[in-house]
């Protein structure tokens, strides 16, 4: 499959360093919970947050290598945007197959009446986060590439 002149490997090999920040910032929010750290430290590490600025820095990168266009930047967006929810439902599924609580399993995080599984926690991040994200982080993510190529000029591949 071909997203203008790159294969979807392409893309992924661009974004590699983006999905391991937003690996990074997971992992650092689940420990900074188990070590019992401030909860106000522990909600500044944002996924969504992660996830805005690796989808910014997606669209500088694909300006600056005249990598692609905005199909790209969608494509990224959802590839970005399904990483960071997968990872989420993932912890989600963790803390139920081990019956612990996790930063991201908190009554404040969690649908209320929700059941003990967080069916519809998990549900959620599987239909509107990757859904919901991918529409409104194209639209910034497209928005942000046009300005860019409106105000800074693409450098020269010498």
């Amino acid at each position: 499959m071909k997203i203008g002149d790159h294969s979807l490997s392409e893309h992924l090999r661009l974004l590699v360093p983006l999905f391991v920040f937003i690996a990074g910032v997971w992992v650092l929010r689940l420990l900074l919970h188990e070590m019992a750290v401030l909860h106000a430290l522990v909600h500044v590490l944002s996924i969504t947050v992660a996830t805005a600025i690796a989808l910014l820095f997606a669209v500088i990168l694909i300006h600056v290598r005249r990598f692609g266009s905005y199909p790209s930047v969608i494509l990224a967006t959802v590839l970005v945007v399904s990483w960071a929810q997968v990872l989420i439902v993932l912890a989600i599924i963790f803390s139920v197959a081990t019956g612990t609580e996790n930063i991201f399993t908190l009554p404040e995080f969690s649908m209320p009446g929700d059941d003990p599984r967080h069916l519809k926690h998990i549900l959620g991040h599987l239909s509107f986060g990757i859904g919901g994200g991918a529409l409104i982080g194209s639209f910034f993510g497209c928005l942000i590439l046009w300005m860019l190529r409106r105000v800074v000029p693409e450098p020269d591949r010498s």
